[in-house]
């Protein structure tokens, strides 16, 4: 019964949503049909909706050259394009480029026109942020946009989610990129990168206002900063530990009993290791974020202080730049998004949304009218930059 009073309501906000955008502005279609797409609607009026204007995909492995060495990606086209060829890269997971939600975002982009290539930064894949990562998407932006079959015009978008979209900024204001970049659009992004860190290790956010931060971003620090946490010869052992616990989280999302089993190796690991390793463990296990972001604050600042790894601390591209962002998000708050536009604002044109329909990077569901709308009207815009 729930299910079907959720689908009737679902239908009735789009199909005025429709209404208003047959009357108001046709483009204004195209956002709705991917937050349709987006939101999983498959059936009735939401379904018709969420198929307007969209054609079959192709994927395709391809292999991009960087300095860095070769990069894996994959290539999603249309079989109507209808927009530019866009670079969309994943967050901190291993899965890379074949995490299941970046997938799906990118045959739900690509099945509206636009050409998608997603390009695997293997620092990534093993939860580290590097000053490498905005080297490669550089490198990969420049491959593409040379590429006359992907860049007619010889621009590109860039589109980054979670820390990616921060990374992909860095990357836009290179200046060999300059004229070769047609917009930015970061979902879930950070401006300043020791500002995040910050937050995940006190629960405060800039300006003073507390909120719970994610123990995901908390793991992923210590994982980071092991070897000034504890001696030389406990690192690996330390590394292993929270290697297993992320890995469990993200099997979490898909299968459950992998998950417990994985989390219950993951409590062995640290039964069997020695201090001040098997406290850190505990602390990851235990999910206590209040315990470990105090001792990993001083290291963190250390961490992220390369100006590479840091929207706010590097050239701003001259592109413009779509900013999309949970209101709320636990690992990386909103604020994050609010204090990059109004750095960006001076130096080039912003737009910014934040919404309660999106987590962290993906999107939680259709709810009020006025938020879907708003919705649909940004990626209205952003699909025909």
């Amino acid at each position: 019964m729930r299910s079907r009073t959720r689908r009737a309501t679902l239908l009735a906000l789009l199909g005025g949503l429709l209404l208003v955008g047959v009357l108001a502005v046709p483009y204004y279609l195209r956002g709705l049909s991917l937050v349709a797409r987006a939101g999983g609607m498959r059936d009735g009026l939401a379904g018709s909706i969420a198929r307007w204007g969209t054609s079959p995909v192709t994927e395709e492995d391809v292999r991009i050259p960087s300095r860095h060495g070769s990069l894996r990606a994959r290539l999603f086209r249309p079989e109507r394009p209808r927009g530019r060829t866009v670079l969309l890269t994943t967050g901190v997971h291993a899965d890379g480029i074949d995490e299941p939600r970046l997938v799906k975002l990118a045959r739900d982009l690509s099945a509206g026109g636009l050409t998608v290539l997603t390009p695997e930064l293997p620092d990534l894949l093993s939860y580290r942020i590097t000053p490498r990562e905005p080297d490669m998407l550089e490198d990969a932006a420049l491959w593409a946009s040379g590429r006359p079959e992907l860049a007619p015009d010889g621009r590109v978008g860039l589109m980054g989610i979670s820390f990616s979209g921060g990374l992909s900024l860095v990357a836009a204001g290179r200046p060999s990129l300059a004229g070769k970049v047609a917009f930015v659009f970061s979902l879930g992004g950070h401006g300043e990168l020791s500002r995040v860190l910050a937050f995940l290790c006190t629960g405060i956010e800039p300006g003073g206002r507390p909120r719970r931060p994610h123990d995901y971003g908390v793991a992923i620090i210590l994982l980071n900063v092991a070897g000034l946490m504890v001696p030389p010869e406990q690192v690996e052992t330390l590394r292993a530990g929270i290697l297993t616990f992320l890995r469990a989280s993200h099997l979490a999302l898909r299968d459950t009993r992998q998950a417990e089993e994985t989390f219950a190796a993951a409590r062995r690991m640290q039964s069997e290791m020695p201090e001040p390793a098997a406290t850190l463990m505990k602390y990851v296990n235990e999910r206590d974020v209040a315990a470990l972001g105090p001792l990993l604050l001083p290291h963190a600042k250390v961490y992220a202080g390369d100006p590479s790894l840091s929207p706010e601390l590097s050239p701003a591209p001259s592109a413009p730049v779509y900013l999309l962002h949970g209101t709320e998000d636990s690992v990386i708050p909103a604020i994050e998004s609010v204090l990059l536009a109004r750095w960006l604002e001076p130096r080039t044109g912003v737009r910014l949304l934040l919404s309660p329909l999106i987590s962290h990077a993906e999107l939680e569901g259709l709810k009020d009218l006025d938020d879907v709308g708003r919705l649909a009207a940004f990626w209205a815009r952003l699909l025909d930059a």
